[in-house]
């Protein structure tokens, strides 16, 4: 009787070592295998967000996930007996894989940066600023390409006869809380496009086709000077009843308007005949809708065109360089020769 209760008390205190060792071992770094040195990257920052409403359970996930801890059963242990379980804060935080589980913990539940920046390009379209916004943990994916803009035109003068945020989500740089509402997002968006765009279109009368005019130059090509000539060449087609010819409207219509991850914007020979209202090689006039957000500069090209005796323009290949021509057999030439 003797040998087994002692046999029990051995094993008990063989657990409870077994346990504690486990323990200490699941709070050092996860960067920290059997005690060897950190890996060369554990230090790096890694950008890691508590959502608002996101339960205990799912942060140990993500937390592990990342890599950031080596258990979710010692975090979640040390949160509920250190007091912390109920405490973790929600927003954007820079951790490592240097750091242990009580330093992520306490991190964690100070709080974290509720606000983050997010810049915006020039010629990003309106899927590619939804993506972004997404990623940044600003708002729900989709939540500003399916946002109603009919509920915002009694404020917004220049939104009364448009159905599409595309073209007024003004690149800048912006700072946006944490799952902020769409209508804020929309808002902050459109207050900056009537505060910098809006004066440059609103005294001409057709100001949404050189809104679609400039967003034609900010996707096709890069210098000022380029893009007022191309600006007048295209308006030129225009008067003489030719299609624009505009391959980034293509590249558009191939990827549904999200152009930043699409990897088949490359436009092909085929890709001249898609169906769409977007394809400028089949159809005359302006497309729907513009098809990215331009900013200032081609806004200003767009409302600035230089007059020439061009009809036909292309980007050398290797250079980048803006092309032109007056005929379409120099145009031919061109292309056998730049692309």
């Amino acid at each position: 009787m003797f040998g087994l209760r002692a046999l029990l008390l051995l094993g008990g205190v063989l657990f409870v070592i077994v346990a504690l060792a486990y323990f200490f071992y699941g709070l050092q770094p996860a960067s920290l295998e059997n005690g060897s040195a950190l890996n060369g990257d554990a230090g790096a920052g890694i950008r890691f967000r508590i959502a608002k409403g996101e339960s205990f359970k799912d942060i140990g996930a993500h937390l592990s996930q990342e890599s950031l801890i080596k258990s979710i059963s010692v975090f979640k242990m040390y949160a509920i007996v250190t007091g912390r379980a109920q405490k973790f804060q929600p927003g954007v935080y820079t951790l490592s894989r240097a750091m242990s589980v009580p330093e992520i913990v306490t991190l964690l539940t100070r709080g974290g940066r509720d606000e983050v920046a997010v810049t915006i390009p020039e010629g990003s379209t309106l899927q590619d600023v939804d993506a972004v916004l997404t990623e940044k943990g600003v708002l729900q994916k989709d939540a500003l390409v399916s946002y109603p803009i009919n509920k915002l035109k009694d404020l917004y003068p220049f939104l009364e006869q448009v159905n599409s945020l595309e073209g007024f989500l003004f690149p800048d740089t912006y700072r946006f809380h944490i799952d902020s509402s769409p209508e804020m997002v929309t808002r902050t968006f459109l207050d900056n496009f009537e505060e910098k765009a809006w004066p440059l279109l609103s005294d001409v009368g057709t100001w949404y086709d050189y809104l679609i005019l400039a967003s034609f130059l900010e996707r096709e090509v890069p210098s000022f000077e380029d893009r007022k000539i191309v600006a007048g060449i295209l308006l030129r087609r225009l008067q003489l009843g030719m299609p624009f010819q505009v391959d980034a409207t293509i590249s558009y219509a191939k990827c549904s308007g999200a152009i930043k991850e699409c990897e088949n914007a490359v436009i092909t020979q085929g890709d001249l005949d898609i169906i769409s209202p977007y394809n400028t090689y089949r159809r005359l006039g302006w497309t729907p809708t513009p098809i990215a957000n331009p900013g200032e500069l081609a806004i200003k090209a767009a409302l600035n065109p230089t007059a020439s005796s061009y009809l036909f323009y292309l980007s050398a290949r290797e250079t980048g360089k803006t092309i032109y021509a007056r005929t379409f057999e120099e145009h031919r030439i061109n292309r056998l020769k730049y692309l």
